[in-house]
Order: C-alpha cells, then sequence, then structure tokens
C-alpha cells in the first residue's frame, strides 16, 4: 500500500509531469512528421502532376531513348522472325496479341495501385484519346504489314517520309516553327539514311502501299503521344492504360481486311508460341519505352532515333560481323550519324538557352518582389 502510495506521488510531480509531457509532444510531432511523409508521396504517385514529375525525375531524355533504342533494335528482329521463320502470317493479330499482353499487365498493376494516376477527364477531350487509341492500331498494325511484304531495308526506307509529315503536321495544325539550320541538319539525315538502305529494298507492291498507308497514322501518332504528356500531365502507362482498349477494338476491325484467314490453325507449338509471346513482351516495351521518349522528348527527335538505329545496325554489322554493306551504304550511315550529330547539338543548345533565360527571368522576379517588399517596409515606417 505504501509503495503504490509512493508510486503515485512520483507520477505527480512536477517534473515528472513535464517530462511525460515532453515526450507526448515529441511523439505528436513524429506521427505529424510521418502523416506529412505520408500525404507527400500520396500526392507523388496518385496524382497526375506527381506522377509526371517523378516520370521526368527518373526518366529523362537520355534514359529514355537509349532504352526506347534498344527494344526497338530487338522487337524488328524478333517480329521479321515470327512473320518469316515461325510462319506466322497474321501480322495485324500479331499486334493485337502485343496490346492484349500489355493489358493484362498493366491491369494487374492496376490491381495492385501500382498504376500511376490519370488526369481529370476535363483536361483531356475523350476524342484525343480516342484517335490516339484509332492511330495507335495503324501505326503499329500497318508496320507489321509492311515487314512481313518487305526487306527491313525498304521499312527502314519508308521512315524517313515520317520526319518532314511530322514537322510540317507540327506547322499546320500547332504553327510550330523548325529552325533553318535545323531543317538542313534533317535533310542530311533523310539523305544519309536513304543511301545507307539504298541496296536492301526488296519490296512487294502491296507491302508498299501499306508502308504508305503508314506514314500518317505514324506522324500522327507520335504527335499525340508527344503533346498529350507534356502539356496534359500524363505519364507514358496511364495512358496506356486509356488508349489500349480503343486500340484493340481497333485492331479487330483492321484483321478480316489485313490478316489471311486460318489464325485458329496455325501450329501453336511450343517453340512458336514462345517466339510469339517474347515479341509480345517486347511489344509492350517498345510501347512503354516510345511513349516515355515522345514525353521527353519531340516527335522529330523520336523519327531520328529510329533512323539513328538503322545506322548503327549497319555499321555494326559492317564493323563487328564483317558484312559488306557497300562504300556507298557505309558513307550515307556516316552522313546520316553526322546530320543527327548536328541536330542533336542544336535542340541541347537551344533547351539550354531556354534555361538560361528561365533563371534569369526567375532572378528578375525575385529582385522585384525583394525591392516591393523594402518599399512596404518604408511606407509602414513613415506610416507609424
Amino acid at each position: 500500500m505504501l509503495c503504490s502510495r509512493n508510486m503515485i506521488n512520483f507520477f505527480i510531480r512536477k517534473d515528472v509531469r513535464k517530462i511525460l509531457k515532453r515526450k507526448d509532444s515529441d511523439a505528436g510531432e513524429r506521427g505529424r512528421a510521418l502523416e506529412e511523409l505520408r500525404s507527400s508521396l500520396f500526392s507523388e504517385l496518385r496524382t497526375s502532376e506527381g506522377a509526371r514529375r517523378q516520370q521526368q525525375r527518373i526518366c529523362g531524355p537520355t534514359v529514355a531513348l537509349t532504352f526506347n533504342f534498344l527494344v526497338s533494335v530487338g522487337i524488328i528482329m524478333v517480329n521479321k522472325m515470327v512473320l518469316s521463320k515461325v510462319g506466322f502470317n497474321y501480322p495485324i493479330f500479331l499486334t493485337f496479341i502485343h496490346y492484349l499482353v500489355s493489358w493484362f499487365f498493366m491491369a494487374t498493376l492496376n490491381v495492385l495501385s501500382l498504376l500511376p494516376a490519370a488526369p481529370s477527364a476535363k483536361t483531356t477531350p475523350l476524342s484525343s484519346l480516342f484517335a490516339l487509341g484509332t492511330v495507335m492500331s495503324l501505326s503499329n498494325g500497318l508496320a507489321n504489314v509492311s515487314l512481313k511484304y518487305n526487306s527491313v531495308g525498304f521499312y527502314q526506307m519508308a521512315k524517313i517520309a515520317v520526319t518532314p509529315t511530322i514537322v510540317l503536321a507540327e506547322f499546320m495544325v500547332f504553327r510550330k516553327c523548325v529552325s533553318c539550320s535545323k531543317v538542313i541538319a534533317l535533310a542530311f539525315v533523310s539523305i544519309g539514311v536513304a543511301v545507307a538502305t539504298v541496296t536492301d529494298l526488296q519490296f512487294h507492291l502491296f507491302g508498299a502501299c501499306i508502308a504508305l498507308a503508314w506514314i500518317i497514322p505514324s506522324a500522327v501518332n507520335k504527335i499525340l503521344w508527344s503533346r498529350l504528356q507534356q502539356q496534359d500531365n500524363w505519364t507514358a502507362m496511364a495512358l496506356m492504360w486509356k488508349t489500349t482498349p480503343i486500340t484493340l477494338l481497333s485492331l479487330v476491325g483492321l484483321m478480316p481486311w489485313l490478316d489471311p484467314p486460318g489464325v485458329l490453325s496455325f501450329n501453336w507449338s511450343y517453340s512458336n508460341t514462345s517466339a510469339i509471346l517474347l515479341s509480345a513482351a517486347l511489344g509492350f516495351l517498345l510501347q512503354w519505352s516510345g511513349a516515355l521518349a515522345l514525353g521527353a522528348t519531340s516527335a522529330t527527335t523520336h523519327v531520328i532515333l529510329g533512323q539513328f538505329k538503322t545506322c548503327v545496325i549497319l555499321l555494326g554489322g559492317y564493323l563487328i560481323f564483317h558484312s559488306n554493306p557497300g562504300p556507298v551504304s557505309i558513307s550515307g550511315a556516316i552522313t546520316a550519324l553526322g546530320g543527327m550529330s548536328v541536330y542533336t547539338y542544336l535542340n541541347v543548345h537551344e533547351a539550354h538557352q531556354v534555361s538560361v533565360k528561365s533563371t534569369r527571368q526567375l532572378s528578375l522576379k525575385s529582385k522585384l518582389s525583394k525591392e516591393n517588399s523594402q518599399c512596404y517596409d518604408r511606407n509602414d515606417e513613415e506610416s507609424v
């Protein structure tokens, strides 16, 4: 009894009460700090602006372009193998499998609450999302049809026409101008790629028509991907999640027109199915990396990356595997690489000038705000 009374007297002492209050206040501060950290993480992951900032921090232009370059080299080789050696002569259905696998993967991320948040429906009209989903099906589906009927060289040659199409479309619709020096650099790139691939121009008449029909959807696809991410705060994964169902429906409508009958009678052996699933996995990575690259750079830069890939494959085969494409092709590839280097330098120099200008504007604004605050303080002193 005496012991319990002494314990009560100890806890009601003034200094002990102060210690307990201090501990309670410390615990409250730690709890508030944890709550603020939790809310900041939630805003970063579950809002479109935060997810967009996180994508920009993790995946800048260099990372996005390198990622897309590596994946695109692999998928062209795998798709050509699936369409020719495996004998899967259904390019639209192959594209459908690509997007179906992508949708299942993103649905899993959505169930696990790992999919980035999308902007509100007011920021982006439904017509833009519908247009993007439709041109995605045309761009990727017609590209696989072109690979089926034409050689890789002719496929890359058709990409040259995408560059002036993008420049013309952005000027007509968005009044976006390109400097004269950039136009000259792009002209050297296009001429160099044309000369580099002139020795591998095996094509079919129907395949050539498909390649020509593919140019405009490909250009519109790249422009929409770039603008929706840069102006409406879309992330690559969130935009893929919204547009993939539209793309799947559009591909179902294209199958009867561009695919031959008999897909169910195909020999779905283990090796054939594995090759098709590998192509589908690379297709998801290609779509994701391409969207990241378009969000971090521009549509024209993404096309230049594709032409850079062509020249690297040609020169790499000559230097590493001792292939002999001929002096004309090698000189064309070197010319294209020179034009790409100049175009890259002009972009970097332009970005540096924009950053310097924005820094000067911020410093001027801060200086003006300080002067205004000093004027207010003087006026307050005079009034007192």
